[in-house]
């Protein structure tokens, strides 16, 4: 991707996360890297489609991002799939401890980014949506796409 925004190199985005649930808040933390993937990362190579986070003896981990070995890397090239460690100050942990533990919320990362040099993750505190409000947001997008176009074929048939 390697889009600039505001000081912000972005490297990946999560397009179904906004679609498959709920999001109630956002934060952002740091992602505690090797050598080989920051290398990776900022060549635009990475994937979280399936990435979570979740708690292991006190520390947030993301589980299940992929960042590809980097082609140059030789043997000291890292494990695509291994549990990286996000960095957030103390009180946000303890926030998300008591949220996670609520029935049905999950932490998922939206976009990967570096901002001033730094990895960066985007976590959204996110409701899973069932499948009926799935169906109703796509019902309520064709319908603002169908009253567009009915707006501009009506704006044309004006202007002849």
């Amino acid at each position: 991707m390697g889009r600039e925004r505001n000081g912000e190199k972005l490297v990946t985005v999560n397009r179904r996360a906004r679609h498959e649930y709920h999001i109630e808040e956002t934060y952002e933390a740091g992602l505690v890297l090797t050598g080989t993937e920051v290398k990776s990362l900022r060549a635009g190579r990475a994937s979280i489609q399936e990435a979570f986070a979740q708690f292991k003896g006190g520390e947030l981990w993301l589980v299940h991002m992929h960042i590809p070995p980097y082609d140059a890397g030789n043997i000291y090239n890292h494990d695509p799939l291994r549990p990286r460690k996000l960095l957030l100050h103390k009180s946000e942990l303890h926030r998300l401890v008591g949220k996670v533990q609520q029935r049905g919320y999950t932490l998922i990362p939206l976009r990967v980014y570096f901002k001033r040099g730094y990895a960066k993750v985007e976590l959204a505190l996110a409701r899973g949506k069932k499948q009926y409000d799935k169906r109703e947001a796509i019902a309520r997008r064709e319908a603002r796409r169908e009253m567009e176009r009915a707006l501009q074929r009506r704006l044309k048939g004006k202007e002849r």
